[in-house]
């Protein structure tokens, strides 16, 4: 079990054996001697700064996790966590807007950690008529937002496949980030209304999984992408990311420009 209040050698075992390594196998994958990593985890050494970042990075430990085990060493955390309507990231968030409307008329959306709307694009607000009020008011959880019986999941024409799409991802992100708050809502997914039949897999979709919606204007066949910060300087930018959709047919690429047009000539009442 883990301890609520840990010490820096704590968290280097947890996240060692999170990774499912020996501290054989972490010690040469990190280039230090067994005997130093037994030292640190033992608290019988204090690793330094740098070496702290050092086995943090062979971890693949989050940088938010990586401010955690700076102060828990007795260091000043290395990265600045600050709110997205800070004006230090301004241009971080004009980066995300230009992003998310040169994507149209396809679909695209910013979310934080938690899988939490920060921002869309209006292609996006079309395939929402129908969804229920309150899944709308934020935050609004796009996960949440997918599977809830009131949200899209009746539209979703490939929901068992979807849905174990979905839920693979986040645990693959709940593991990787060892977030309570994630586990708590693969939890909550988890409990709501299953689809009645299961659908088999599909070899050729294994790789890319696609999201077929039934929408008001005509079914559509979407693959999405998913884009993240690539330097990490601060702990809100490294945990944005950018979901965008494209069509998986020509169908559908047709389908969404002329909503497009129905909406650019749509005159404001």
């Amino acid at each position: 079990m883990e301890k609520e209040n840990p010490s820096v050698g704590d968290l280097v075992r947890q996240w060692r054996l999170r990774r499912r390594l020996s501290q054989l196998a972490f010690a040469c994958e990190a280039d230090i001697s067994a005997k130093h990593l037994c030292f640190v985890e033992t608290g019988r050494a204090r690793p330094s700064r740098d070496m702290l970042l050092h086995l943090c990075e062979h971890l693949g430990v989050p940088i938010r996790e990586r401010n955690r085990f700076l102060v828990a060493a007795g260091y000043a955390p290395a990265y600045p966590e600050r709110p997205l309507d800070d004006a230090a990231l301004a241009a971080a968030r004009q980066a995300v807007e230009k992003v998310l409307a040169g994507h149209e008329p396809y679909p695209a959306l910013a979310v934080d950690r938690h899988w939490n709307l920060v921002s869309a694009n209006r292609a996006l607000q079309s395939l929402l008529v129908g969804v229920a009020p309150e899944l709308l008011q934020p935050p609004v959880n796009v996960l949440r937002l997918s599977l809830h019986p009131r949200g899209l999941a009746p539209k979703i024409e490939n929901l068992p496949q979807w849905r174990t799409h979905l839920l693979s991802r986040l645990r693959q992100q709940r593991d990787a980030s060892a977030d309570p708050v994630l586990s708590e809502l693969l939890r909550e997914l988890l409990e709501l209304p299953q689809p009645d039949s299961a659908e088999p897999p599909d070899l050729e979709t294994d790789i890319v999984v696609p999201l077929r919606l039934a929408s008001d204007s005509g079914p559509l066949s979407l693959i999405s992408t998913t884009t993240v910060f690539g330097t990490p300087v601060d702990v809100t930018l490294s945990e944005l990311a950018i979901e965008a959709f494209f069509p998986a047919d020509t169908a559908t690429a047709n389908l969404l420009h002329s909503l497009r047009k129905v909406d650019s000539t749509a005159t404001p009442t």
